[in-house]
């Protein structure tokens, strides 16, 4: 097929890499003239694995080419991606959706025969069926200008993975249509043809609820993280162990192990702003139930970020000031060098504010995590982080840290402590090196 992806951020840009690897020719539609250069010349702007070789490939193979044009979108498809972001809003917790209504209507006056517009970004609900109406009343096609919904569930550091190989393919259509599901459905049945005969379940709903499948998904996943993470605080309390109890709870078939990880919370472009998105469009509608529940999910995630100060405070004797803190991870999660609302950062640079001298080492995120947050020291090995420091922080879990030698690292530091607040470390290779180890939620 001709395809256009509009937008080719972090999403735009797998899903385009993506499309051309199953075979279809790929316009890459991006208004930033930075990203769009390195973009065509085969460079990824960001870390993801095994998507560098993925874009080299095809843009060598003409296969996947890239614009700024919106008109040149329109000429070269017929199948049109929406992947553009939606941050949250400056004023307020909602969705700022300046950026899907501006493509929108951009692409829309340009579409002058049938054509089918693919939202892929993470909207609130409702937004779909407004969409729906705008191409109509813009595009010269009319009625012949469709747009279905296609969420998008990828993880980071695994985004490949997810958009070749997904564990499942929601496609949500306009019901109300006189044809049922209209013919954008059926388009993107087809495109996805291969993936459902290889065993992947595809879905097809109305617009409202292929708009929540995704923030929901995104909703409980951050519900299950702060759960845990309030749990890890009343064992602090109580004096339990929160691995222990974890593992004890993973066994139960209907709660299972993952995200049942205790640490200093989720970060990242994703979850944080879609829960704060979701919890005011449930508002919005009259929902206090779940307005309120996200509510104190994002509180509680928040708050891991202070405990995790006052404990690496408290490890210090009481105060940080003037104090070496090494921080192992700047990255919101590892496999990627995405900082947004880095719990990692967001620690590391509270500490620094607190008076201490805070030297930061991520595999990845080094120069993303320097521009985000300049003042701290961004250095280039997990040993120089740790180097003359009274304190070490375990930040984000990248197995190279977990491969660390704990006498090589003892050797480097002033103070052999540890804070891990991903709770990931094995702490018994550390004592026996002479270490003192403390997590969130551990006796």
């Amino acid at each position: 097929m001709r395809i256009s992806v509009i937008g080719c951020g972090y999403l735009g840009a797998t899903h385009a890499a993506c499309l051309a690897e199953l075979g279809h020719d790929v316009l890459g539609v991006e208004t930033d003239p930075r990203q769009r250069a390195l973009l065509a010349s085969g460079e990824l702007p960001f870390h993801e694995p095994g998507l560098d070789t993925l874009l080299a490939t095809h843009v060598a193979s003409g296969r996947l080419r890239f614009t700024d044009s919106l008109a040149e979108a329109a000429a070269h498809a017929d199948l049109h991606f929406l992947c553009v972001g939606t941050p949250q809003r400056r004023d307020g917790r909602g969705a700022d959706l300046a950026q899907v209504d501006g493509a929108v209507e951009g692409l829309a006056v340009h579409l002058d025969r049938p054509a089918y517009v693919v939202g892929k970004s993470t909207v609130p609900v409702g937004t779909a069926a407004r969409l729906a109406r705008r191409v109509a009343e813009l595009a010269p096609a009319g009625a012949d200008a469709e747009l279905v919904w296609n969420p998008e569930f990828l993880r980071e550091g695994h985004a490949v993975e997810d958009t070749l190989r997904p564990d499942r393919v929601v496609i949500g259509v306009d019901t109300h249509r006189p044809e049922g599901e209209g013919l954008g459905g059926k388009v993107l049945r087809e495109l996805y043809a291969p993936l459902e005969d290889a065993g992947v379940p595809v879905l097809v709903t109305d617009l409202p609820t292929a708009e929540l499948v995704k923030v929901s998904a995104n909703a409980f996943l951050a519900t299950k993280v702060s759960f845990v993470n309030a749990v890890a605080e009343v064992c602090d309390a109580a004096g339990a162990d929160v691995v222990a109890l974890t593992e004890a709870l993973g066994h139960d078939v209907r709660i299972g192990k993952r995200f049942l990880s205790p640490g200093i919370g989720f970060g990242g472009g994703c979850l944080p702003k879609d829960v704060r998105a979701f919890g005011h469009r449930a508002g919005e509608l009259g929902v206090a139930s779940m307005a309120d529940l996200l509510g104190v999910v994002d509180d509680v995630n928040l708050r891991q970020r202070s405990r995790t100060v006052a404990a690496a405070t408290a490890m210090l004797g009481g105060s940080v000031t003037r104090a070496r803190i090494g921080v192992w991870g700047a990255a919101f999660k590892p496999g990627s060098d995405d900082v947004r609302d880095s719990p990692a950062l967001a620690v590391a640079s509270a500490l620094q504010a607190r008076g201490a001298s805070v030297a930061v080492y991520d595999p990845a995120a080094r120069e993303t995590g320097r521009r985000m947050a300049p003042d701290l020291d961004h250095v280039g090995s997990a040993l120089d982080a740790a180097r003359g420091a009274d304190l070490l922080l375990h930040l984000t879990e990248w197995p190279e840290f977990a491969a660390a030698d704990p006498v090589a690292v003892g050797a480097a530091v002033r103070r052999p402590l540890l804070l891990d607040g991903r709770t990931t470390l094995d702490p018994a290779p550390w004592r026996a090196a002479g270490w003192t180890v403390r997590g969130l939620g551990r006796r």
